[in-house]
């Protein structure tokens, strides 16, 4: 017999399957050696009283052999050398997505991608920390993975109405990832396994007749008639096709790229603020009811933080357990921050964006003259303030967090993870008041929360801006291909319809599907 059960259970009983196993027997009055194995199908947490419980969906086999079978089928991928080709302009996961989803649909992907393969791309992001280079085309933003290779890979979304998440983190297990991402309520690969998961998806690629391209820099758009047929690179060279354009949120020339060829932009909202950090022992006690922390079966404990001071939310956002905190500048002259967590969430430290929504009139009155791109100018304003405050390099201002609240300066500033360097700063003074005034009201809001959570062993560093794209580029909401121009679909986070690994990669198989469509209507 095979039969499903809702379990709650203490974080103990859920640690294994033998003592998941245990428990049941126990529970059901059944000899244990008659229970032949436990599949997990789903597990969540629930910290949200005094004691801590699991919530586990379980497939038990009693009486009857545990059968080796996949929670998601894999997908046959066929080759497709020598069918109709699309260009797909970025190697993100919508880039990614989308050229995995035109190989099932019979259309050879050409992948464009402006930095290097995910291995050699490691390099360049070192030296971002080591010695404060930052390579425009290869750094943490660009390169094959895209932002999510080397920022974390969490996978937990809400945008479930517009793909099946099921399938994505299928495909994700399909080519290497742990089944675990299947299970959890808040699944996450982590930055140190990303990358070989990225590689195996290439090699799909390729081993169906794809083509990839590294250090291939789209400048250009091939255009016919008024409409799109191929992409021009920096080198000259050229793909013919109609185009995904996947490039991400922080590729600043593509969107100067499109608005010098008439293409269409709109001006979009963003949030912007800074890295708040905290070691990871305050947030396990706070979250976990415990001042002894996670203890022995609980996993580093995350946090959400939502609240509306003068009229615009404030926020945590990309929070990261067990993490660091990362430069994520994507070309000279900038100072960004960005988190990340390694797959074990095993650091010292945990962090997260601290974020005040900000719209289009929202912004000072000299970046009008900018029109659509006005917040794309207002983030680089900010980013080389940033820089400016350091040094002209990637040694980041920060200040501890209760100091930052009261208007006071660090003399000090705690041991970080952040290994390019501190420096102290009085970010309550140089941050733009719409921004730092609201922050300071929202940390004391959130130190109400959750006592402790204001304190002085946390720090903030400046600035985190990479939220989310700061223009839209419009589509037809059912065919998605741009609304003045055809042949060009513009997809996930650079186009303003994603937020996330997941999100992205649903909407690089949405625009792959609408391509296809369109071929097939020809």
């Amino acid at each position: 017999m095979i039969e499903e059960m809702q379990l709650r259970v203490t974080p103990r009983v859920a640690s294994s399957n033998d003592a998941i196993t245990h428990y049941i027997a126990s529970e059901r009055q059944l000899a244990q050696n008659r229970i032949a194995g436990v599949r997990v199908l789903k597990r969540s947490i629930d910290a949200r009283h005094r004691n801590v419980w699991v919530s586990l969906k379980v497939r038990v086999y009693i009486d009857k052999p545990m059968t080796d079978e996949h929670l998601v089928p894999p997908i046959d991928y066929h080759p497709v050398s020598g069918n109709r080709q699309a260009i797909v302009v970025g190697a993100g996961p919508g880039g990614l997505f989308a050229a995995l989803r035109l190989i099932e649909l019979g259309v050879k992907p050409i992948v464009v991608e402006r930095g290097k393969n995910v291995v050699d791309r490691r390099v360049d992001v070192a030296l971002v920390s080591r010695e404060g280079i930052v390579d425009p085309d290869s750094n943490y933003c660009f390169g094959e993975g895209g932002a999510g290779a080397y920022s974390d890979g969490k996978l937990y979304t809400r945008s479930k109405k517009r793909g099946s998440v099921e399938r994505i983190l299928g495909i994700f297990v399909q080519h290497g990832a742990s089944d675990d991402i299947l299970v959890d309520a808040h699944p996450h690969i982590g930055s140190d396994r990303l990358p070989v998961i990225i590689e195996r998806i290439r090699g799909t690629i390729l081993a169906c007749g794809g083509e990839v391209h590294f250090q291939m820099r789209v400048t250009g758009l091939l255009m016919e008639n008024n409409k799109v047929v191929g992409v021009t690179c920096a080198d000259g060279t050229e793909f013919r096709g109609p185009v995904i354009l996947a490039t991400g949120h922080s590729a600043r020339d593509v969107y100067e790229m499109l608005h010098a060829q008439n293409i269409a932009l709109e001006a979009k909202g963003l949030a912007m603020g800074v890295r708040l950090e905290h070691p990871q022992k305050i947030i396990d006690a706070i979250q976990y009811h415990n001042p002894g922390g996670r203890g022995d079966y609980l996993p580093a404990a995350e946090y959400s933080f939502v609240t509306q001071v003068d009229g615009r939310g404030v926020y945590s956002f990309c929070m990261c357990p067990g993490g660091v905190v990362v430069p994520a500048a994507s070309a000279p002259g900038q100072l960004v921050v960005n988190g990340m967590s390694p797959s074990h969430r095993n650091t010292y430290w945990a962090n997260s964006g601290m974020v005040v929504e900000m719209h289009p009139e929202d912004l000072p009155n000299e970046f009008s003259q900018y029109g659509v791109l006005a917040m794309m100018r207002y983030q680089e304003s900010l980013e080389q303030t940033c820089f400016d405050q350091a040094g002209r390099c990637q040694i980041a201002g920060a200040q501890r967090m209760l100091d930052f609240v009261e208007g006071k300066p660090s003399r000090l500033i705690p041991p970080s993870s952040y290994t390019a360097g501190l420096h102290t700063s009085r970010l309550d003074q140089w941050l733009p008041p719409f921004i730092g005034e609201r922050l300071r009201k929202a940390f004391r809001t959130f130190g109400r929360q959750a006592k402790g959570f204001l304190t002085n062993e946390a720090i903030v560093i400046g600035v985190e801006t990479r939220t989310s794209s700061p223009v839209r580029i419009p589509r037809d909401q059912e065919r998605l291909h741009h609304i003045a121009v055809e042949g060009l679909y513009p997809c996930g986070e650079g186009a303003g319809y994603a937020g996330g690994i997941v999100s992205a990669a649903i909407d690089g198989e949405r625009c792959a599907e609408a391509l296809t469509q369109s071929l097939e209507n020809k």
